[in-house]
């Protein structure tokens, strides 16, 4: 019996943080939200995220709203050699700050939090047939990251089922 507890016990912690709902903003206001933010720090269950994590630099986000309330994001990613450019939209899910990829892309966007002016700190879960992959993101309006903001955002890390050696804090870049 008493090494069937702690088993269950885990068991339970897993079937909890696997049923449990992202945290959204409370009254998000996409108007405030849009802009362009800068990619500050970002934490990955991804398996190409390791091998990619030492070459990432911080990119920009320029974020809009489309009329129907859709969220279009345009993300250009500084490389080696050259300038990435995205553009990505996500579908308005019916609740305010939570959005999801269009139908080829199985994914979900959550603004967990953000005071519009300074930070936001995202969640994206991408369906795969393998595993999910999970990912936070740290948005900031500067390209500066106090250590304040740093740190509250690594205390959200454990309570999305990621772990500290996951993240990468990126380096500013003048690039792109």
């Amino acid at each position: 019996m008493t090494v069937i507890l702690p088993s269950l016990v885990l068991v339970l912690i897993c079937l909890l943080q696997a049923g449990a709902e992202v945290p959204i903003q409370l009254d998000f206001d996409a108007e405030k939200f849009a802009g362009m933010w800068h990619v500050a720090a970002i934490v990955s269950n991804c398996s190409m995220f390791p091998k990619m994590r030492d070459e990432m630099k911080s990119s920009t986000i320029t974020i809009s709203f489309t009329p129907e309330g859709d969220l279009a994001a345009k993300l250009i990613w500084p490389l080696v050699d050259q300038c990435q450019e995205f553009e990505l939209l996500f579908q308005h899910s019916g609740q305010a700050g939570h959005y999801r990829g269009t139908s080829q892309e199985k994914k979900d966007l959550h603004v967990m939090e953000t005071d519009y002016g300074h930070y936001a700190i995202v969640h994206e879960l991408q369906y795969d047939e393998e595993k999910p992959q999970t990912s936070l993101q740290l948005l900031t309006r500067e390209q500066e990251v106090t250590p304040q903001l740093l740190h509250k955002f690594e205390e959200l890390i454990p309570t999305m089922g990621l772990t500290m050696d996951m993240l990468a804090i990126l380096p500013k870049s003048g690039e792109c």
